[in-house]
């Protein structure tokens, strides 16, 4: 428990860790606010339009549907008399079957409307919060290593595991808890915005289960990459190994390597980039679009999409964090700190 203790005081002490929180309200504080900068409240009039907007998106689309049932029924000619689109299978354009049909809010312009502009900005949110755990998580092991503060740790508690076991482990509390709070703070600055100066919008049980998903999925995520932060850190022994190995990735496997199979026209290249298996992740699927799975010799329509899903984006994470992190483990034990 003297361990954990010295950590968080430690962690907190750290000018990096300091600065990386002002810079992380800083952050939030610039987003609220140029959001109650654009942002109005609706007035009747606008509301009334855009409800007209939305009945009239509707009724287009029970109007496609119906049109794609009477062709079907070959009650229409095969060729679409109007130049529109008609799937094989209608119900892909079942307005019954879709997740959700056009409401006002998709209509009103410079209003900030937390149903439809919340999401996004929940993936900012995320996307600092993993920036702000993989260089705290870095930096709190890299600089620990590079001064001989582990050392003169190990001195106190010659355990090597259980001091790295420790460190990590409360990092991880600190991230997790700081995501925590951030995530409500951060929530309900919008939500309060879009009571004062906003539209709420249609807000039900589908739309906050969906929303705790993304949030869920996103505390995962940066827990994992704090994780991954520390474990390059303590492989190469310094805060810098992890930017390295960050940029060189992104440089020579994310560009470079993509650049090399889109000129050798190797197929669906997204599936070997960890970047398309975050997203699926994050988003709960991701769609690629490869015109090599297109192989149509009359050039007719062809779909050459394809989807990555969540359980394997997942999968890519876990291994990943955690190959990293047993590799940094198993070195750090035998490794002469010296």
């Amino acid at each position: 428990m003297n361990l954990v203790r010295a950590e968080l005081e430690r962690l907190g002490a750290r000018r990096f860790v300091q600065l990386m929180l002002v810079l992380l309200v800083l952050a939030f504080g610039v987003t609220a606010l140029t959001n109650v900068a654009i942002s109005h409240r609706p007035t009747p009039d606008e509301m009334t339009v855009a409800q007209q907007r939305a009945d009239s998106e509707r009724r287009e689309m029970e109007l496609h549907h119906e049109r794609c049932l009477a062709r079907q029924r070959g009650e229409l000619p095969s060729e679409p008399f109007d130049g529109g689109y008609y799937p094989a299978d209608c119900s892909e354009v079942d307005p019954a079957l879709r997740e959700r049909l056009p409401v006002a809010a998709d209509h009103l312009v410079e209003v900030f409307t937390f149903s439809r502009d919340t999401r996004p900005l929940l993936y900012f949110l995320i996307a600092f919060l993993v920036l702000f755990g993989f260089l705290v998580g870095a930096s709190y092991i890299g600089a620990d290593l590079n001064s001989g503060g582990v050392v003169n740790l190990l001195l106190w508690r010659p355990r090597r595991i259980a001091v790295l076991g420790a460190k990590l482990g409360t990092l991880m509390a600190v991230v997790l808890l700081l995501s925590l709070l951030a995530s409500v703070a951060y929530l309900a600055t919008f939500w309060m915005i879009a009571l004062v100066d906003g539209y709420v919008g249609p807000v039900d049980g589908d739309f906050w289960s969906d929303l705790g998903a993304v949030w869920a999925r996103g505390l995962v995520v940066v827990l994992l990459s704090t994780a991954i932060g520390f474990a390059i850190a303590t492989l190469g022994r310094h805060t810098s190994a992890a930017l390295g190995a960050v940029a060189a990735y992104a440089v020579v496997w994310e560009l470079g390597a993509r650049l090399v199979m889109e000129i050798l026209s190797v197929g669906r290249p997204d599936q070997l980039m960890f970047s398309s298996y975050l997203g699926a992740w994050l988003a709960g699927q991701a769609e690629f679009w490869d015109r090599r799975g297109c192989t149509d010799p009359y050039g007719g329509f062809c779909d050459g999409t394809y989807v990555l899903t969540w359980r394997p984006g997942l999968v890519v994470l876990l291994l990943l964090a955690g190959g990293l992190t047993a590799a940094a483990f198993a070195v750090f034990r035998r490794r002469d700190l010296i």
